[in-house]
């Protein structure tokens, strides 16, 4: 990618620019891959889409930018001057445990779309998906030991050739297929979906969460060389790349592939199938799936680089890590850290492979860490606030208009979505709603409260000493 004017710091260390910023960013929040949930409602998606964007995305992207222009360090920095380091420390950690099962649930994707490739029929075989996982996660991680450059290439790259790219030919392709003489499925309904009650709510609240990750990479922000000026540049594109990445896909997607026939995991490529069938350049499917598993491991490569990161900085700041998971490696990359989240991520991967009814225990352990995440938005925009009535004139690059509204939106969206995530979707069937939200809850106040408070608990004045021993990293991305 390329380098902001100046290119290289004094100690040789290059600058991110912002357009690397804003690619890893987008790569993080923004995939076609979930679009065919959306697809379904056909031009409906597009208020799906819309409304989320309005009432939490853009204050995220808004709050970020005004508190990455004043402070280095991402959330954890953020959450710490503004409530107080021990909130800092919980708010990273809830960023940091909502990837444990991101990376499984993420590379299942990448497994499926790869059958497609080789034989549709090891999609639904747990041992592939298993092995999959395994091998690509720990690929993912090694690379990403090579220092911050190399993860943000294929991060932003990944972004273009598998999100940019697949997503705009989805459009063009949808665009034309309109103006022949193919059948419009999406033709018929309307602009707003059905309410049918508490399960619409719980609909709405899946797309909010399809917009979480903007403030991932402003733990970056020191490699930028204008931050106060880029970052706010950066979120601002992203936000709207990612609105359109998600809405344009799943009305080009509605228009080819009948609703009663699309599949939530694959159903792009049942539209990439359907339109190059169409015009006659099926040739170009395996192509575009493998484009996709580009996009997907772009991502996950943008989460590898951000959450560990941001904890490794506040447990070494604060004292609130133990020395062994402060290790780094010569180019400053946490390297225990990213191992002991590969312990948990092949634990996953394993009982993919030999547990056939795992789905479901881990489709609710996956709700649980989106719970815990929310945490972090609750603490994110409760600071913001607190940091500019307490530190009002502390040099910001950007400023929020009307901050106490955008923020109060945020919040209350974020304690909202957390609520009525505690009520049970279709797929959990007959089983009590109280003992899902019990389940849910308990998950939360274990591994989002109950390890966080434990590392505060041991935490020792000695584990500070840590604090300036790892190198800088290498090189940024060029």
């Amino acid at each position: 990618m390329t380098e902001n004017n100046g290119g290289t710091a004094g100690n040789g260390v290059k600058y991110l620019s912002w357009t690397t910023i804003c690619f890893m960013t987008v790569a993080c929040v923004a995939s076609i891959r979930n679009t065919p949930s959306m697809a379904i409602y056909g031009w409906a998606a597009i208020f799906l889409y819309l409304l989320p964007a309005i009432v939490f995305l853009i204050p995220t992207a808004l709050v970020s930018a005004e508190l990455a222009s004043g402070w280095d360090g991402g959330v954890y920095k953020w959450v710490s001057e503004g409530i107080g380091p021990r909130s800092g420390f919980i708010a990273i950690w809830t960023q940091y445990a909502m990837t444990l099962t991101y990376y499984p649930s993420l590379l299942a994707s990448v497994a499926s779309t790869l059958a497609f490739i080789i034989n549709p029929n090891l999609a639904s075989s747990g041992l592939y998906t298993g092995i999959v996982i395994l091998v690509l996660y720990w690929i993912a991680t090694f690379v990403s030991l090579r220092g911050l450059s190399t993860s943000a290439i294929l991060s932003s790259g990944g972004m273009v050739i598998g999100t940019l790219i697949p997503g705009l030919t989805l459009v063009v392709l949808g665009i034309i297929y309109l103006s022949g003489s193919g059948p419009n499925y999406s033709a018929g309904t309307g602009l707003l979906p059905e309410f049918t009650g508490l399960a619409s709510l719980v609909l709405i609240v899946n797309n909010f969460l399809s917009y979480a990750g903007m403030e991932v990479n402003a733990v970056h922000v020191s490699r930028m060389e204008n931050p106060s000026r880029d970052f706010p540049k950066a979120m601002f594109l992203a936000s709207g790349m990612a609105v359109a990445i998600f809405v344009l896909p799943a009305l080009a997607i509605s228009f080819v592939v009948p609703r009663d026939q699309l599949s939530l995991t694959a159903g792009v490529m049942q539209a990439f199938q359907q339109f190059f069938g169409y015009f006659g350049i099926g040739f170009l499917t395996p192509v575009f799936a493998f484009m996709l598993v580009c996009a997907m491991l772009g991502g996950m490569m943008g989460w590898l680089a951000g959450p560990s990161k941001g904890l490794l900085l506040v447990g070494r700041e604060n004292g609130f890590l133990p020395p062994v998971l402060q290790k780094t490696n010569k180019n400053g990359i946490q390297i225990n850290i990213l191992f002991a989240q590969g312990v948990v991520v092949s634990i996953v991967a394993l009982l993919f492979a030999f547990i056939p009814n795992v789905s479901s225990a881990f489709w609710i352990l996956s709700a649980m860490t989106t719970q815990i995440y929310l945490i972090m938005y609750v603490l994110l925009f409760i600071a913001v606030v607190k940091l500019r009535r307490s530190q009002p004139d502390h040099p910001r690059g950007y400023r929020v208009p009307a901050l106490l509204a955008v923020a109060g939106v945020g919040l209350v969206s974020s304690i909202l979505v957390f609520l009525i995530g505690l009520v049970p979707p279709s797929q959990f069937g007959s089983g009590s709603p109280a003992t899902y939200a019990a389940m849910l809850l308990g998950g939360v106040l274990v591994l989002g409260l109950g390890i966080p408070f434990l590392f505060l608990w041991r935490s020792k004045p000695s584990w500070k000493v840590h604090v300036d021993t790892a190198p800088p990293e290498e090189g940024g991305a060029e």
